[in-house]
């Protein structure tokens, strides 16, 4: 009995990390183009504008701004990632950054999580990989826009990977975003 007792504790703390899984999204993706080159389309105005959105404010240091303007037309703070900031950077290596839901999930969209990206050489490639975590869940309050908020964020994510893979196989900005600049111009309401 006294084993049993014993061995209680652990197993019971074993249950609880598995029930605390944070929810996450995991995307890779390899890139035809230099880790430097990769990095660059990261760390610039330049690199965001030419796969991501069609503006953005950039200052890669810790603390500094990683502002995406999705909708560059639209009111501060409605733009799209208007006030993120980089978390960490190691050059070449890492950069992480924090995150928000879209402006149509307001409940949850001042809480921002955190973007890890991680780049690695592959041959003549370089591989990148996203882990994207701090969604909060269906069970806590908020819970269903935080589920529409992992559910938005995750296709966001594949769309801006895919952007960046055609950015380098193309060696050219993406049309869609020339596209999506377009139409948030044209639902800009007239003043």
């Amino acid at each position: 009995m006294r084993h049993l007792i014993a061995s209680l504790p652990f197993g019971l703390g074993a249950c609880a990390s598995v029930n605390a899984a944070e929810r996450a999204i995991d995307k890779e993706v390899f890139i035809d183009a230099s880790v430097d080159q990769v990095w660059e389309a990261w760390t610039t105005k330049t690199g965001i504008t030419s796969f991501f959105a069609p503006d953005a404010e950039i200052d890669p240091r810790v603390g500094g701004a990683f502002h995406v303007f999705i909708n560059p037309y639209a009111d501060p703070g409605l733009k799209g990632a208007d006030t993120m900031q980089y978390l960490a950077l190691q050059p070449k290596t890492m950069l992480s950054f924090d995150w928000n839901a879209p402006p149509s999930l307001p409940n949850v969209r001042n809480q921002h999580t955190v973007v890890i990206l991680r780049f690695a050489p592959d041959g003549s490639k370089t591989r990148l990989t996203l882990h994207h975590l701090g969604s909060g869940s269906a069970d806590g309050a908020d819970g269903k826009e935080w589920d529409d908020a992992y559910r938005y964020v995750y296709r966001a994510w594949g769309a801006v990977l895919a952007n960046l893979q055609k950015r380098f196989a193309s060696d050219g900005q993406p049309d869609v975003l020339d596209r999506m600049a377009e139409r948030m111009k044209e639902s800009v309401p007239a003043k």
